[in-house]
């Protein structure tokens, strides 16, 4: 569904997706984001950041950019307090869980599983592990047997580097767990399930709420499938240059690649002229 209503001319608040929007492969915050970021402040616009990522994950990105208002992790599966108290969670059902991992290694796709602050595999020396480890500062708990950990599982993460059969799985277990779970390719190479309100654009809304702020007077920005819920809502939705068509045609305004400072390319022209 493609958004039809025109973009709002007043924004209050900004919720910003982290990897592939916020910040280019090389996970570095620029000088360009940096200066955008301050410019909503001195606007008086908040900034809040929703992502895929775990709580702890998120946080090296607070200081830099001067965020002291909640997040929402594990695509707001989790909302927290910037230094880390848990306001509201979303959990799966432990049997949902249970069909989502046995689904997802009878494809040849390895679960991970997130509960509150824990990150749980089921081998913690493959090259998917120790790469995501790097990026989000985080070590994992090595749990071999994942049918002991299903009960609080904010979100499960099934890893492949075979594109395709992502692609298929994203599809297939969307219908299989329908009205049960979310499931959304959060990466070309990630595709995450959750529970039916953790879903950005959910995350959206309670961000908002929690500030007093009408969705109307939101500004979403993002970059993959996982996005999209946000952006639906969005009282301005923005979708990065890097974002597959599917994703683009959710948004109002579609700016420049993350390789080319978007993000902040899209403060610049889309929402600080209505602040």
């Amino acid at each position: 569904m493609t958004v039809k209503r025109p973009p709002s001319d007043r924004i209050r608040l900004v919720v910003s997706d982290i990897d592939g929007t916020l910040v280019p492969q090389d996970k570095r915050v620029t000088p360009d984001v940096l200066a955008a970021a301050a410019a909503l402040r001195k606007a008086g616009i908040a900034l809040c950041l929703v992502s895929s990522r775990g709580p702890v994950g998120m946080q090296p990105f607070l200081g830099p950019l001067g965020i002291d208002r909640p997040i929402a992790a594990l695509n707001g599966g989790l909302i927290c307090t910037p230094d880390g108290k848990i306001m509201s969670r979303h959990s799966l059902a432990p049997e949902t869980t249970r069909e989502a991992v046995e689904e997802l290694l009878s494809r040849d796709v390895d679960p991970w599983l997130f509960i509150d602050y824990d990150w749980l595999v089921r081998d913690g020396d493959t090259a998917q592990v120790r790469h995501e480890a790097t990026v989000v500062k985080t070590v994992p708990v090595v749990a071999p047997d994942l049918s002991h950990h299903y009960d609080g599982v904010g979100k499960i993460m099934g890893v492949s580097t075979d594109v395709a059969q992502l692609r298929t799985v994203e599809r297939e277990l969307s219908v299989q767990l329908a009205g049960r779970a979310n499931v959304h390719r959060s990466s070309e190479w990630l595709v995450d399930v959750t529970h039916p309100l953790a879903n950005k654009g959910h995350a959206a809304q309670e961000l908002a709420a929690l500030m007093g702020i009408e969705i109307h007077e939101v500004a979403c920005i993002g970059d993959m499938n996982n996005d999209i819920p946000m952006l639906d809502v969005a009282g301005v939705a923005i979708a990065m240059g890097n974002a597959p068509a599917e994703v683009q045609k959710h948004a109002h305004f579609v700016t420049d690649a993350n390789t080319h400072d978007g993000w902040a390319r899209a403060m610049e022209r889309f929402v600080l002229p209505r602040a």
